[in-house]
């Protein structure tokens, strides 16, 4: 288990979200294990009541009103996911206990910009495609943090590996809108 009040990234805007903290915290984390890493998966939990349900948890992540007066969600990294499993079918499987407020994962993969969207070879498998992109001159690796909350919001980080910086991490609610379902119905019952 991982608590992100052990990460300190340069800082988020003065006038950030709590969720928007909470997925620059976890773009910092995954920056610092480095590129061509698995997709991790991160429950979000109300700090407060995570201090004052579950206060042995809290030590042990690191958690006391001295380290983190002003986190209201905090970060809990969950194991690891299985192998060979997609990430749609993986996300259909989960269901959060109540105290959960969130969910948030990373993912690495291979973009193209849109100017290259239309010279894709039609009729492709979907191996015939990824090695096609993996191959091309303009692609791009990303890295992907989504994370959504049980009232509807969103907020995404993504960060080039050619622009691997903290002050280069791009953020919107709308960046990566399929992940941000697939996160988002993990909530629905």
């Amino acid at each position: 288990m991982f608590s992100m009040s052990n990460v300190s990234p340069s800082g988020p805007p003065m006038a950030a979200s709590p969720l928007t903290v909470a997925v620059l915290e976890i773009d910092a984390y995954a920056a610092g294990l480095g590129w061509d890493q698995p997709a991790r998966l991160f429950a979000l939990v109300d700090t407060a009541a995570l201090r004052a349900q579950e206060p042995g948890l809290a030590a042990q992540l690191g958690i006391d009103e001295a380290s983190s007066p002003t986190t209201t969600l905090t970060p809990v990294e969950q194991e690891e996911l299985p192998a060979g499993t997609a990430l749609d079918e993986f996300l259909a499987t989960i269901a959060w206990p109540d105290a959960v407020t969130g969910c948030a994962m990373t993912v690495e993969r291979m973009m193209l910009p849109p100017s290259a969207e239309g010279s894709v070879p039609e009729g492709l498998t979907d191996a015939q495609l990824t090695k096609w992109v993996s191959e091309h001159p303009d692609r791009q690796e990303v890295r992907m943090t989504v994370a959504v909350l049980r009232d509807g919001a969103r907020e995404s980080a993504v960060r080039l590996r050619e622009k691997d910086s903290p002050t280069e991490v791009l953020t919107g609610a709308g960046l990566v809108p399929g992940l941000a379902e697939a996160l988002a119905a993990t909530f629905e019952s």
